[in-house]
């Protein structure tokens, strides 16, 4: 890849014309990582600013009790949030990225992005304008886990883990960590979406057979919980 044509998949970035950011952006490295590839984990120092070309990488944080959940997923135009606040507290991460696809990525060293942080007002606009959306996702998260029903919620995941498909492969593990719940549940809440016919479950794999029937528990997210977490 050229040298800046990544920046064709971040418009914003284009505005940079003062000499910190160009600097910056000359410094960037273009970075690849495979499929299930961990890129960072609880505890490690961050050394990198990471924009995300192509593919997407899950972000999951592991509680003290041992309950898995996904705070958030990086997608191809989009930065990492807590490696924002990593680098802007010099501090550590406390969750793990992992991606799901083959990655393309460009890496900004730390120390050319705090330089360029301070110089240049679009990269300043740009990280503060992703860092808030992002924070508002995690906020919006926090309030769906203490607030929201739990069949609503996984009616909601359902749907927009298919996509435009009604076929996916997922186990019920792996559901509840999308969720933050324990498996049993799932496969309780999974069970009573079966005996309604909204879908099929199998060995590793779930069908949709009535979205619109999901669709309407979704919609009942803020009515009185019916079912555990």
């Amino acid at each position: 890849m050229d040298t800046r044509s990544w920046l064709e998949h971040f418009p914003a970035l284009r505005e940079i014309d003062d000499p910190a950011g160009l600097h910056a952006l000359d410094a960037a490295e273009i970075v690849r990582a495979p499929t299930d590839t961990r890129v960072f984990e609880s505890g490690q120092a961050c050394h990198n600013y990471l924009l995300i070309i192509d593919g997407s990488i899950r972000v999951q944080q592991l509680s003290a009790s041992g309950r898995e959940i996904v705070l958030y997923r990086v997608a191809p135009g989009e930065s990492c949030v807590l490696t924002t606040t990593c680098l802007l507290a010099h501090g550590h991460y406390t969750a793990e990225g992992i991606t799901e696809t083959e990655v393309l990525a460009a890496a900004i060293p730390a120390a050319a992005f705090r330089a360029a942080l301070e110089a240049s007002d679009p990269l300043r606009r740009f990280v503060f304008a992703s860092y808030g959306e992002r924070l508002a996702a995690l906020l919006q998260l926090v309030e769906e886990i203490a607030f929201e029903r739990f069949d609503s919620r996984l009616a909601r995941r359902l749907l927009g883990l298919a996509g435009s498909e009604t076929r996916m492969t997922i186990t019920h593990q792996a559901l509840a960590v999308e969720l933050g719940s324990a498996r049993e549940v799932v496969s309780r809440v999974l069970k009573h979406f079966s005996d309604c016919g909204w879908v099929r479950v199998g060995r590793g794999e779930l069908e949709i057979l009535e979205p619109a029937a999901l669709q309407r528990l979704a919609a009942k997210s803020s009515e009185r919980p019916t079912l555990e977490r």
